[in-house]
Formats: structure tokens, C-alpha cells, sequence
């Protein structure tokens, strides 16, 4: 029988007037692997607080099992600005000792791209305090999955990651024997890592067996038996239903519930787009160019991110952009932003970008602009248009997608400067769709977002018709959205990948393998075994020797301290002592080189 690791008891808390949990009890066992949902602002983040006892409740208690282990990545890091890298995960293991393990090589390549930790100036050696808050919390994950864990803790541990670190993450933790509490509004990553969910609506939390695929199915039915949700949730829920069933088969991880139930309840539910009627709109309102690229080049600073690039994006084109950081993707749309402000005046620096004389492009950048603190919601909005067209006869009234968006009545009147910074996003996300365009550049628009909001902007864009390019790391995002997937893969060009993200990692996996050294011909593989079992043969002799000069070492300490006054005697030992790390500098590369041989 699996123990328990930590139970919760008739827990609440209030803020202000609110209260966001009511009498909750629940417990996390050994081998869990728990995915948290809801809106924000509902309490997931309070509730794994209170899990990992970095907050009281204010009625009900909290216990951990003796002993209990537990790995917590909050939303802020504890990590010292003038500590390394290397001293924060690494500590002061010596070079030897942490290159021969492989958890921290695994997490380390996983994480960063390499054991020389690519991307950060000094490697390992780079001090935290300049770092973006991303790379910062890239560290705070690597330091907690090196170390050994009962229960990790983890609150949105997707954030900052790319398409290929969301992967490993998921791939190590489904290795771990760790049991896992997991909030994330990456669906893609819950299916693939969760087999247990914790819905949190207003003060409740209501558990589901299996992923976020299964938790759909589940919800959904007791929704529909229970009839409780407004007709407007119901409709959403079954939209998303209907595409989990139809546009992408076989994710949900096993028929637990009742599937037939389900079928009925998406039986007149139409397709998520209906692909021809889209295009012949967005033709009519873009004609025949949108963007031509006529052997374009684009670069940042002095390097070239894109080499001789001709492409045509055309009307209804709904296109996912991935690649790896730093190889273009922003820059491209930025590229193609400009051209379109200046109606083709500003060129990238080779090649011509021809802007179709229709095009009203929106472009959604990762920063949050700013806007009036002290405008409400609904002015913000309304200062754009008070009404939208979206295609196919219909037609929504600022205050209405305002609700779609999540903003209830009550919410429209709240000062901008008072929202949250997924608040912001979301209205930001508003106010370009208010504004009509007909061509949409989204970059990372999940951000920040809960996964209710999300499937209310996917549901918009389903219908949506015109032009839409859209960088994600959000795989599920991706799919639900768009029609065709393209990579800058790091090599200055631009591919379709007709089998999409699936693809787009093992492409990227062969890449790697292929910058790897390559191994031993077979031929000379017998006559290399020799040198092989001597590499091994002089490893243990130096890492006998490393230990004897550790310990010589801290004796050595010791002796300074003790003659901290007799300083011909302190300048002696510390001669001795600068004598002895270099010899020791000298073995640990020795032996870096011979594990590399053996």
C-alpha cells in the first residue's frame, strides 16, 4: 500500500471577504503524479503553498509524513544574485565527481543544451544576479531535480522552457520514483506527465483519475449530468471535447469513463474550422498577397538569423513558428511587422518583403503594453470600437467579449493598474481582436494565461478568418490553432514540417547527434578496448589520489587557522596550499580526459 506523504484536512483560507478555499481535504501518496487547474486567481497557487507548509491555513491543518523529502519551485526563486550557477546547483562537488554523475549531466544537457551550459557567458561560472527572471528559474529547476526528493512541488515549471526542454521535462519527470503536485496550463505536458487532476473552482477542489485528456471527459460528463455550469461553459467544454475526439485521436490515455455519453454529447458539435469557408472569407478581405519574401535575409546585431529566404504567406494561412531561442522567430515577425508599418519602406537588410495593400496586421508581442492604469476594463476596450465583426454573420459587443475573455461585469468596471499580469495579457489579446485585423502575429500569447482563458481564445480563433503566424511553446496551443507548422531549426532557414511538432524534435534530436563527436570505427573498436580498461585502470588511481589531496587539503585549512598570527608560518602553508589546488586542477582535467576515453 503507497504512504502517504501529506494530508490535508478541512483546510481554508480567506483574503479579504473571499474565501478562495472552503473545507478542502485531499492527500498526496507515494508514486502521485497530480496535475492543478483552474482559473487564476481560484487558489492553486495557494493550495500548493499550503501543501509545502510555505503558508498556514486559516482553518483545518496540513501534515507531511516524517522525514518527508519535499522539492518546491515557487513562482519566485530564493537563489543567491551573487552565488555562480555552478555554486547553486553544483555546490562544491569537484569537477570530477559531478561530471561522472549522470542525473546531473541528464539535467544539466536537458535544461541548458550542455554540460558548458551554451547560451550563459561564463557557463557554469556565471554569476546569477544579472540573469533574466527565465534563465534564473531554469537554475532554480536544475538545483531542485539534481537533488533527491520524496515530492516535488512544482508551480508552472513550463514557463520559460522551449518545445524541446518541455519535452525532456516531461521524459524525466515520468522517470522519477518521485511522486509529483504539478500546476501548469500546459495540456500537452499534464497528459504526458499526470495521471491524477485537482480542478479548483471557487473554494472547491473536485479530483479526476488520469490526464487533462481524461479530465475533459470527465469534467464534461459531470457537468452534463449534474447541469449546473451556464450554457455558454457547457458549449465551450463541448467544443473542446469534440476536438480532443476528433482532431487529435488516441490521447486520452485509456477509456475510463463513459465514452459513448461522451460521443452523444458531441454529436452535433460541428468541426473546430471549417477550412474552406474561412479562406474564401479571408480571401475577400485580403485578395490574393499577404506577405511575398523574395530572398530575404534577417539579422540581430551582427548575426544573420535567416539566409536567402523566399516565402509566400497567403490569405486564411494559419502558420506555428518554433525553432530554437535565439534563432529568429521574433525577429522574423518583427521583420514582417515593420515592412507592413512602413506599407514595404523598411527592408531587412537583404532581399524585399512585399505587404499586400489589404493587410491590417495586429501583432501581440511578449511584453505587455502599457495602458492607462487608471482606464476599467471595459473604456480599455471601448476606446478601440464598441462593437466587433467576426466573421460568418457574427457580430459581439465589447462588453460581451469582454466576458468571453473572462472579464464578468463586475470585472470590466476594475481599474486597468489593478489587474494581474495575466490579466493584462488577456486584455491586451482583446483589445487587437476589437480592433478588426485581418492578419494576426501572436508571440507566446499563453503566457500567463489559465487554461480556461486559453480555450476561450482558441474557440475565437477557430472561426476566426484571415492570416495568423503564431509562436508557441505551447504544444497543445499549436495544434488547436494552426494548420501548418514551420521551424527555424539554428541553420539560417526556414522549413515546413508536414508531420509538425513530432517532427520538428526528432529533427532537432538529429541535429545534435549529429554535432556529437562520432564513435570508434568498428575496426578500431578491439584494439581501443586495451585503452579503454587502462583509462579506467588510471581514473581510480587519480580519484584515490583527489581524495588524499582533499583531505589534505582541509588540514591545511586547519593549520592556517590555527597560526592565523604567525604569518611567515601562514605565508608558508599558503604556498603550500595554492601548490596543491593546482596539482589537484591538473589531475581533475586528467581525469575529465580519460573518462571521455573510457
Amino acid at each position: 500500500m503507497a504512504v502517504n506523504l501529506v494530508n490535508v484536512e478541512a483546510v481554508g483560507k480567506v483574503y479579504g471577504t473571499r474565501a478562495l478555499l472552503d473545507g478542502i481535504s485531499l492527500g498526496v501518496s507515494e508514486g502521485d503524479r497530480i496535475g492543478v487547474v483552474g482559473r487564476n486567481g481560484d487558489g492553486k497557487t495557494t493550495l500548493i503553498r499550503m501543501l509545502a507548509k510555505l503558508e498556514e491555513p486559516d482553518t483545518g491543518r496540513v501534515t507531511q509524513s516524517g522525514g518527508l523529502r519535499m522539492g518546491v519551485l515557487t513562482q519566485h526563486d530564493s537563489l543567491d544574485p551573487a552565488a555562480t550557477i555552478r555554486h547553486e546547483i553544483i555546490r562544491d562537488m569537484a569537477d570530477h565527481e559531478w561530471a561522472g554523475n549522470s542525473k546531473i549531466r541528464d539535467v544539466l544537457t536537458g535544461l541548458f543544451g550542455g554540460l558548458d551550459l551554451p547560451g550563459f557567458g561564463q557557463g557554469l561560472d556565471t554569476v546569477i544576479g544579472p540573469l533574466s527572471g527565465g534563465e534564473r528559474r531554469r537554475i532554480a529547476l536544475a538545483k531542485l531535480l539534481i537533488a533527491d526528493q520524496d515530492l516535488l512541488v512544482l508551480d508552472e515549471p513550463t514557463n520559460h522552457l522551449d518545445v524541446e526542454g518541455i519535452s525532456w521535462l516531461a521524459r524525466h519527470l515520468q522517470e522519477r520514483r518521485s511522486a509529483l503536485v504539478c500546476v501548469t496550463h500546459d495540456r500537452w505536458f499534464l497528459d504526458q506527465v499526470c495521471t491524477r487532476m485537482w480542478d479548483v473552482q471557487r473554494g472547491s477542489v473536485y479530483e479526476y483519475e488520469g490526464g487533462y485528456s481524461d479530465y475533459v471527459f470527465a469534467r464534461a460528463e459531470r457537468e452534463r449530468i449534474a447541469a449546473t455550469e451556464e450554457t455558454k461553459r457547457q458549449n465551450l467544454m463541448r467544443k473542446e471535447l469534440a476536438w480532443l475526439r476528433r482532431g487529435a485521436p488516441a490521447r486520452t490515455s485509456k477509456p475510463r469513463y463513459r465514452i459513448e455519453a461522451a460521443n452523444e454529447l458531441i454529436a452535433d458539435v460541428p468541426p473546430p474550422r471549417d477550412k474552406s469557408e474561412l479562406m474564401r472569407f479571408a480571401n475577400a478581405r485580403l485578395g490574393k498577397t499577404v506577405f511575398d519574401l523574395e530572398n530575404v535575409s534577417v539579422q540581430a546585431g551582427s548575426k544573420v538569423l535567416l539566409k536567402h529566404l523566399t516565402w509566400h504567406l497567403g490569405p486564411g494561412d494559419r502558420i506555428g513558428l518554433v525553432g530554437v531561442n535565439g534563432a529568429g522567430k521574433t525577429s522574423l515577425l518583427r521583420a514582417l511587422a515593420e515592412a507592413a508599418r512602413t506599407q514595404g519602406d523598411v527592408q531587412p537588410v537583404a532581399g524585399t518583403v512585399t505587404v499586400g495593400k489589404t493587410v491590417k496586421l495586429a501583432y501581440l508581442s511578449q511584453e505587455v503594453g502599457e495602458l492607462d492604469p487608471s482606464l476599467r476594463v471595459l473604456e480599455a476596450v471601448q476606446r478601440v470600437r464598441d462593437r466587433v465583426d467576426l466573421g460568418k454573420g457574427r457580430e459581439m459587443t465589447a462588453g460581451q467579449l469582454c466576458e468571453q475573455f473572462g472579464f464578468t461585469k463586475e470585472k470590466q468596471w476594475t481599474p486597468v493598474g489593478d489587474l494581474s499580469g495575466g490579466e493584462r495579457r488577456r486584455l491586451q489579446i482583446l483589445r487587437l481582436l476589437m480592433d478588426e485585423p485581418n492578419v494576426l502575429f501572436l508571440d507566446e500569447p499563453t503566457n500567463d494565461l489559465d487554461i480556461e482563458t486559453l480555450t476561450q481564445l482558441e474557440d475565437l480563433l477557430d472561426g476566426w478568418p484571415g492570416s495568423m503566424i503564431v509562436i508557441s511553446h505551447d504544444r497543445f496551443f499549436i495544434e488547436r490553432t494552426t494548420d501548418t507548422v514551420m521551424a527555424l531549426l539554428g541553420d539560417a532557414s526556414l522549413r515546413m514540417l508536414p508531420r509538425g511538432l513530432d517532427e520538428y524534435l526528432e529533427r532537432r534530436q538529429k541535429m545534435i547527434e549529429a554535432a556529437a563527436p562520432a564513435p570508434a570505427p568498428a575496426a578500431a573498436k578491439s584494439s581501443a578496448s586495451g585503452d579503454s580498461r587502462a583509462a579506467k585502470k588510471e581514473l581510480q588511481k587519480i580519484e584515490r589520489q583527489l581524495n588524499k589531496m582533499s583531505d589534505r587539503e582541509s588540514n591545511l585549512h586547519a593549520q592556517i587557522a590555527e597560526n592565523a598570527t604567525d604569518f611567515d608560518k601562514v605565508a608558508k602553508l599558503d604556498a603550500e596550499l595554492r601548490e596543491l589546488i593546482s596539482e589537484r586542477d591538473e589531475l581533475e582535467m586528467r581525469w575529465l580526459e580519460l573518462a571521455e576515453e573510457a
